[in-house]
């Protein structure tokens, strides 16, 4: 009995704790702070961190081949974001959630993306961003300072239109 009160009591103050930190879209981060510290390697070889991308504008999106509403979105930020920013100082990431490298290709062929994408087959840095077990569909705006300052959840087409003048306002800068 008292094994079993202590497992829930355990169970209640990590849930407590955790609840505290993740905001109601299941972000653990906010507008305003410092960008996690990161590391991926993209598709090509090439690899990407915080420090490489100090000085860029930059929009993590979170993504996999199996979610439709990634899928609905992909069109758009290649289009509208991508090659409305590729040649400024901006960076657009797809970063393939729990998928190997081999469905993130095949996936970004069959979305016709141009962007660069990256496999985050452990959820790694996915799990910097979001709580566990968090949808995907998230777009994280981070500024040449590597302030996160926008954030985005699901593809909503007001919300998406504010990314992008965030985007601009922030290349301005």
């Amino acid at each position: 009995m008292m094994r079993l009160l202590l497992i829930l009591l355990t169970s209640f103050v990590y849930s407590s704790l955790f609840a505290q930190t993740m905001d109601n879209r299941g972000y653990v981060v906010q507008k305003g702070e410092l960008s996690p510290k990161f590391e991926i390697e993209l598709l090509s070889g090439d690899t990407l961190s915080n420090q490489s991308l100090l000085g860029q504008v930059v929009v993590l999106q979170f993504t996999a081949s199996w979610c439709s509403v990634c899928r609905k979105e992909m069109p758009h930020l290649e289009s509208e974001v991508w090659q409305k920013f590729k040649d400024d100082a901006f960076l657009l990431v797809g970063i393939d959630l729990k998928e190997d490298e081999a469905t993130t290709l095949e996936f970004a062929a069959k979305m016709g993306v141009t962007y660069p994408m990256a496999s985050d087959l452990e959820g790694r840095l996915f799990s910097l961003f979001a709580g566990p077990k968090q949808g995907v569909t998230r777009n994280i705006v981070i500024n040449k300072k590597g302030e996160i300052v926008f954030l985005t959840r699901l593809y909503d087409r007001v919300e998406f239109e504010q990314m992008i003048e965030i985007i601009a306002q922030e290349l301005e800068k």
